[in-house]
């Protein structure tokens, strides 16, 4: 199904409090799909009844979204981006000042004092809970690249496309709910698109969640009632919302604590590896195995770097450890914002937006029982 595109629509936001293309490729959400145009970027996310667009200059988010056939009349698809600026909103959390927050870690800690220049914009997004609990069941012994292959070839295969953009191949598909993936065969299907043994994790997870809560979607929404209720953990705490994750095939501590930071509000949360307790020790004195030897992560150790970690950066624990990460990760060897920020604002405006819409539209920040509405019904 090919569609007609929309112009973009602009949001006033600087890198400082966002960047794309070092949110979206470090290891968070695994399905954004990336357009290189001449001198800049598109990023693109399928949702379950549009696909999102975003591109960025250093001053302004650049966003719209497109529809299946048939098109939505002009008032449909005003309500319709209405939304979606709310959907921006949630995702990337924008009610949190994050310049507010790097000031207050570089007077914390003097180690991010010295990344935070070059590293601005890192924030962590609020995912749907059921896509990030499979994309992190796959994140097991594996990479960014490659489970950002397996989290595509897993909605290719289980979630039917919604559209196609003119001359371009790439169909866009949503991502699948539990009911999708809760059925035996769905073991054997994954594991011949090199899911390997977390393709009964992600089919024996499905199928609990299915039959606990049921597979028929509510009446006045579009999440099935498994869905529904991993939302429902983002109104506990946090230890009780670790336990629920931890009964689930394939979830482990740290897999659960990405889960809690990423998708159910736990901004406190740390997940540790081998990574981050290299970090730990390389930055911030954690002692590690005497011989020098690699060490095993043992739950005392676990609990030792998410406390030390704690202690350095506060409340938005989680938040900052996300900075420190993606600074430490090869693919950010040579990142800074001057390749971030790509086009200027006038260049990028001209040819975004079409000579009668050549404006910024200004829409009143939604308060946050909207945004709750928002993010569960799009």
């Amino acid at each position: 199904m090919t569609v007609s595109l929309p112009a973009f629509q602009s949001l006033p936001l600087s890198l400082a409090q966002l960047s794309l293309a070092a949110v979206l490729k470090c290891g968070q959400s695994f399905r954004w799909t990336t357009v290189s145009h001449a001198d800049d970027t598109e990023y693109r996310l399928c949702l379950r009844d549009r696909v999102v667009c975003l591109r960025q200059s250093p001053t302004t988010l650049f966003y719209r979204s497109v529809y299946p056939d048939p098109q939505p009349s002009l008032t449909q698809a005003a309500l319709r981006d209405a939304e979606t600026l709310v959907w921006l909103q949630d995702y990337f959390q924008l009610d949190i000042d994050l310049a507010a927050l790097y000031n207050e870690w570089s007077v914390r800690d003097p180690v991010f004092a010295r990344m935070q220049s070059r590293f601005q914009g890192i924030r962590i997004l609020r995912q749907d809970p059921w896509e990030n609990l499979v994309s992190f069941i796959c994140s097991s012994n594996n990479n960014i690249s490659r489970i950002t292959k397996m989290v595509h070839a897993l909605c290719k295969q289980y979630s039917p496309p919604l559209l196609t953009f003119p001359g371009e191949n790439t169909t866009y598909h949503p991502f699948p709910p539990p009911s999708a993936l809760a059925e035996s065969s769905v073991s054997g299907s994954l594991r011949s698109l090199g899911f390997g043994y977390r393709a009964e994790f992600i089919q024996r997870t499905a199928r609990m969640l299915v039959d606990t809560h049921g597979r028929a979607a509510l009446s006045h929404d579009k999440l099935e009632p498994a869905e529904k209720w991993l939302m429902g953990l983002r109104d506990i705490t946090t230890n009780e919302a670790r336990e629920e994750l931890l009964k689930f095939v394939g979830v482990g501590r740290k897999v659960a604590d990405c889960i809690l930071l990423m998708s159910l509000d736990k901004k406190e949360v740390v997940p540790v590896d081998t990574h981050v307790h290299q970090i730990a020790m390389k930055y911030y004195g954690l002692k590690g195995s005497p011989n020098g030897k690699k060490v095993n992560m043992t739950p005392k150790l676990y609990e030792d770097v998410n406390a030390k970690l704690f202690n350095v950066w506060g409340e938005y624990a989680g938040w900052a450890h996300s900075v420190l990460f993606t600074a430490d990760l090869k693919s950010f060897a040579s990142y800074g914002l001057t390749e971030a920020a790509g086009l200027s604002n006038a260049t990028i405006v001209n040819r975004l937006l079409i000579p009668s819409q050549k404006i910024t539209i200004t829409i009143p920040w939604p308060n946050e029982s909207n945004v709750a509405v928002a993010s569960s019904s799009i």
